[in-house]
């Protein structure tokens, strides 16, 4: 029988199940059952929040491997390859091992019928058992409660940041998403929120189980200077630890303040210098990520965010008021027909002095018309475009090595630009 490559795996992992999003839990733990893995690894981190997610899941990974720990990390979704979802030790797991890991599920699965994401989570799952790391950590898809990832009893269950997003799944208000949230915290286990004001649900859980709760601006927190940052924080026993004078990061360091308190309550060893420069050495394509590209002739600074809610909007706003460029800001966005377009807009329109909007390349996009029109309304000046492509080259053309080109509001549109930056051959 002709082996499957990952091209076809991930095809027929589309058609497997009736809807693409399916919340439950039954199912994957029935799998996991077969599967019989025993605890990934000797330390498991989970990690869920509105936002956040990805760069706290890379800062606790960052720190682990400084320790010489081999480490694996499970994320979604990913920008240009489906291997980007399952890291083991810095790399990407090859497509080989997916296929193999995509076997050993549906050997497992039997007549369960699972959703392209439980098979994508199990497979990572398997992967990570048969790879004897020393930990994992494991970014929520969706929410928490009812999340595939929740089928794993973790060590620590961190909580970044809880805004309204995915409402026909998680609710419309900051209570009920704080509940599903909360529903990845284990009776015992220490909870961790990064959420300066956590809604009541989130409490309530904590407490409920008897998890130590370790609060943002209680028990750990971050003080800003200008050109550093000091970090102080709290041990499992209820003693203090402080860094001060840490660098800026390009990343959140509002994450990275997260991702310390975590690495903190895991007993391992506390190298001050160490941690700096794990935390510096911690990238993420797509987040607050800095390009340069020559168009006809000019050096054009790129900055690709994948903010796609109010949440990250207001976020992304605040770091492009702190950092001014020379010249204008022209942004290129899209997103997707389900997102909230004046809470994404509406925090950065004072920012940008020129719009280039296009739809995404997915059924579920937003029509660039519908864009045009709320950005319009609000008097920016915009332009519209048929692709992403289209845009990017429109902004660079008007660029001047002055100016930067801000690209945002969806991953689809970053995974877009990524694409047409590949493609942009070096000028001599």
């Amino acid at each position: 029988m002709k082996q499957r490559s990952l091209g076809e795996w991930l095809a027929y992992l589309e058609q497997l199940h009736p809807s693409a999003i399916d919340m439950g839990l039954e199912r994957s733990q029935n799998v996991l059952a077969r599967l019989a893995l025993g605890k990934l690894a000797p330390r498991v981190v989970t990690v869920t929040g509105t936002n956040g997610k990805g760069s706290t899941c890379a800062f606790v990974a960052a720190m682990l491997r400084a320790q010489g720990l081999k480490v694996g990390v499970y994320s979604s979704p990913h920008l240009l390859r489906y291997n980007e979802r399952v890291l083991i030790d810095g790399q990407e797991a090859s497509d080989e091992r997916l296929c193999e890991a995509f076997a050993a599920v549906e050997a497992a699965r039997g007549d369960i019928s699972l959703t392209y994401f439980e098979m994508g989570t199990l497979a990572a799952f398997w992967l990570f058992y048969q790879s004897k790391l020393d930990a994992v950590v494991l970014e929520v898809g969706l929410g928490g409660r009812l999340d595939t990832v929740n089928v794993v009893d973790a060590d620590l269950a961190l909580v970044t940041s809880i805004g309204v997003d995915h409402v026909d799944y998680l609710g419309d208000t900051r209570e009920l998403v704080a509940f599903e949230k909360a529903g990845i915290f284990r009776a015992g286990k220490p909870a961790l929120c990064g959420d300066l004001d956590p809604p009541q649900p989130l409490l309530d859980k904590a407490h409920e189980l008897a998890a130590p709760l370790f609060l943002r601006g209680r028990d750990f927190d971050l003080e800003s200077t200008g050109d550093s940052w000091h970090w102080r924080g709290k041990t499992a026993e209820g003693g203090r630890v402080a860094l001060r004078d840490l660098p800026l990061l390009d990343l959140p360091i509002e994450n990275a303040t997260l991702a310390l308190q975590a690495y903190l309550l895991m007993g391992l060893p506390w190298d001050a210098g160490q941690l700096r420069q794990a935390l510096l050495d911690t990238r993420i394509t797509g987040r607050l990520d800095r390009r340069e590209v020559r168009w006809q002739g000019t050096r054009v600074e790129l900055l690709l965010d994948v903010g796609h809610n109010p949440h990250a909007a207001a976020y992304l706003a605040r770091r492009l008021a702190a950092s001014p460029v020379k010249g204008r800001r022209l942004a290129v966005f899209g997103l997707l027909a389900d997102k909230d377009l004046p809470g994404v807009v509406e925090p950065l329109q004072a920012l940008v002095d020129d719009w280039a909007v296009a739809p995404l390349d997915t059924p579920r996009s937003r029509p660039a018309a519908e864009l045009a029109d709320a950005l319009t309304n609000l008097g920016a000046a915009v332009k519209s475009y048929a692709s992403v492509d289209a845009a990017l080259e429109g902004q660079c053309a008007q660029a001047t090595a002055d100016d930067q080109v801000l690209l945002f509001g969806s991953f689809f549109c970053v995974a877009q630009a990524l694409e047409w930056l590949a493609r942009q051959a070096p000028e001599g």
